[in-house]
């Protein structure tokens, strides 16, 4: 097994890993340390506790998707392939092949289950420890998709929302990305609705198409945890009298959007 292992900024600076608790930051690191050439660990919950995490942090990472967990016991870290290219002819296959053929590959090298999450049971609720199960403070209304062991994607509107993003910015992002949809499902959790996703697009699009802020019309950050403040914003009178006109073609940020991405 390879001895070196790399982290992408990428997933490292995101909004949804920073503002996670250190100690979960943390394990994510150990984890990608102790994970095979392939990203299997076959001891998380183990490696958690000697690394003195405890079963919230392995939650958490499991909820705001960045592992993924079997009933076994083995977990995989979902952007392994992100984080890490090793030459074919170094690295060492992953024991784990039955788990590793419930997974498919999306075009980042993120893995994801499509239509196979049926095959892959939750921990029972009912045969959960007390320190086991998932502290609300931690996880609010993640915790759902855990102690309920539902993962079903078939009633969130990933398609309606990503498609009506695409109209509005002339964007081409794909409803299927694993990052995006896990930022939809956060949010859907949070109970915001179809309605309440093309308002915050509506407004961002309207305020930053044509400006140096367009850059950030993209679903990382307006489906991130700003989200319910970009929902809530009131359009100022300056900003209705300016119609950025001119900053749509000079490029210049309003101050009051300074800093506020």
């Amino acid at each position: 097994m390879a001895q070196r292992r790399m982290f992408s900024k990428e997933i490292t600076t995101s909004d949804t890993f920073v503002d996670m608790p250190m100690s979960s930051q943390l394990l994510y690191f150990h984890l990608g340390m102790e994970a095979d050439d392939e990203g299997f660990i076959g001891n998380a919950k183990m490696l958690s506790r000697a690394y003195g995490a405890n079963s919230d942090d392995l939650a958490l990472l499991k909820a705001k998707g960045f592992i993924i967990m079997f009933e076994n016991g083995v977990s995989v870290v979902k952007d392994w392939n992100l984080n890490n290219k090793i030459r074919k002819d170094r690295m060492k296959p992953t024991i784990y092949r039955s788990e590793k053929s419930l997974l498919n590959v999306d075009i980042d090298g993120s893995y994801f289950i499509d239509n196979q999450m049926a095959t892959i049971s939750q921990p029972d609720v009912n045969q959960m420890s007390a320190q086991d199960r998932l502290g609300k403070d931690r996880l609010g209304k993640d915790s759902k998709d855990i102690l309920s062991g539902s993962d079903e994607l078939d009633h969130v509107p990933y398609k309606e929302i990503v498609d009506y993003l695409n109209e509005k910015t002339g964007s081409k992002y794909r409803s299927s990305g694993s990052k995006t949809k896990s930022l939809i499902k956060a949010r859907t959790n949070e109970g915001f609705n179809l309605d309440d996703f093309k308002t915050v697009i509506e407004k961002k699009a309207k305020e930053w198409s044509g400006t140096n802020m367009e850059k950030y019309l993209r679903p990382e950050t307006l489906f991130g945890t700003k989200f319910e403040g970009y929902l809530n914003e009131k359009q100022s009178a300056n900003q209705k009298q300016i119609g950025y006109g001119k900053q749509k073609h000079q490029g210049i940020v309003p101050k009051f959007l300074q800093g506020k991405v």
